[in-house]
């Protein structure tokens, strides 16, 4: 959705299969009985990172569940060699990149310290006996003794990743942690046993999703907003959000920069149906294969096209038995997206999606956000100034739109 300069768009996208690791983590009952394990957080993930070699990364987990029984997923999906990582710990964050005292926790795989992951594969910990509130950050560091090679990564993170040289996985401080970026690196889920939660909804789209022009560190993603008002409802909080969002991304085509992800056809099944716990899915997806005019087999964009692609993830959702919610396409004008024949695209498909009854539901984020004197446009209230994203005030619009008797609790 954004344009990103780089010198990785002319490689090719390897296609790699759905870990069985990953599809392992996505059983909806814990092995004790006494809860739901569901996803809290997770991240799709890219090729096209940067290669890292004896340094320890430490990223900050947002939780959208209280829970324990944590288990963390690393992922080397998209990486063309295997991943050797020596060491990884989880503590509660104190603030920015220092552990709260007395809460590190070693995390073990197949009850060893050390984990070596196959390239186009992932790894699920072993239990690490950790709780975490709603809403609490947890700090998850890893440490990587050699040359990765390019990595498998999220782009942006809207948060603080913290890099040492050298093993500092089990530092309370964040002394050695002299580098920061906006990025995570391999770590790919966090999912816990909740005592309350009964499943997970899954927000899937682009940057809007992934939260291009939220404010750095305080969760303020449409997601985010929506995971605190399923948790301030009277009661329990019953369903856990996970952001599965990746900027520039596409439903039809693969982007042409690396780190803005395979199709959506291609990583659905893994991205969404793969979460642990996953009940919905929120579908708001399509203004990037618009804008760019990128249909199938590289011809122009058709509404039956972007149409047609929805109707396959649809199909794929109910077979696994996953309610999918369409979400209608926000205006653009003013962007170097919009022109008269994408307005006309947009307004077709999203005529489609409020009438067809494909969906198990549906969420008006165009409605909501539109300009009520311009409706091709962002309400200015809303646009962070590129006439294309929401602002955080935007964000919190969104998620106060949806219906939450759409989601199944």
């Amino acid at each position: 959705m954004r344009s990103v300069c780089g010198a990785l768009t002319g490689l090719a996208l390897a296609v790699v299969p759905l870990s069985t690791a990953h599809a392992a983590s996505a059983a909806t009952s814990s092995p004790q009985g006494k809860g739901t394990r569901v996803g809290a957080w997770s991240p799709s993930m890219t090729t096209g990172g940067p290669s890292l070699a004896n340094q320890t990364v430490r990223m900050v987990v947002h939780s959208s569940v209280a829970g324990s029984g944590a288990r963390i997923t690393l992922s080397n999906r998209y990486s063309s060699a295997a991943l050797e990582v020596s060491a990884v710990d989880v503590a509660v964050q104190a603030s920015g990149g220092e552990a709260t005292r007395g809460t590190t926790r070693n995390v073990t795989f197949r009850q060893a310290r050390t984990v070596t992951i196959t390239a186009g594969e992932e790894a699920v910990s072993d239990v690490v006996p950790i709780s975490v509130r709603a809403g609490e950050n947890l700090l998850v560091s890893l440490y990587v003794p050699g040359m990765t090679g390019m990595s498998t990564w999220h782009s942006d993170a809207f948060d603080t990743t913290y890099i040492a040289s050298g093993n500092h996985t089990g530092d309370d401080s964040a002394a050695a942690f002299g580098t920061r970026t906006t990025s995570w690196y391999y770590l790919a889920g966090l999912d816990v046993v909740s005592a309350t939660a009964r499943g997970t909804v899954v927000a899937f789209g682009d940057s809007i999703t992934d939260g291009y022009h939220s404010s750095t560190g305080t969760y303020s993603r449409w997601p985010d907003f929506l995971g605190r008002r399923l948790g301030a409802r009277p009661g329990p909080q019953k369903l856990s959000v996970v952001d599965a969002g990746i900027g520039g991304n596409r439903v039809l085509t693969d982007a042409p920069n690396l780190w803005q992800g395979v199709s959506a056809l291609k990583r659905f099944g893994h991205d969404a149906l793969g979460q642990a716990g996953v009940k919905d899915v929120i579908l708001f997806e399509g203004i990037n294969d618009i804008g760019n005019n990128a249909g199938p087999d590289g011809r122009p964009l058709t509404a039956r096209d972007l149409i047609d692609g929805y109707r396959t993830l649809i199909a794929e959702a109910h077979a696994a038995h996953v309610d999918v919610i369409g979400a209608t396409l926000m205006p653009d004008q003013g962007s170097g997206y919009y022109t008269p024949a994408a307005e006309t695209i947009r307004r077709k498909v999203n005529q489609w999606i409020r009438t067809s009854g494909a969906f198990d539901g549906v969420i008006d984020f165009d409605r909501t956000m539109r300009d009520p004197a311009h409706p091709a446009a962002l309400k200015p209230a809303y646009d962070c100034g590129d006439h294309l994203h929401p602002d955080d005030e935007g964000m919190k619009a969104m998620a106060a739109a949806i219906d939450l008797r759409l989601l199944r609790t």
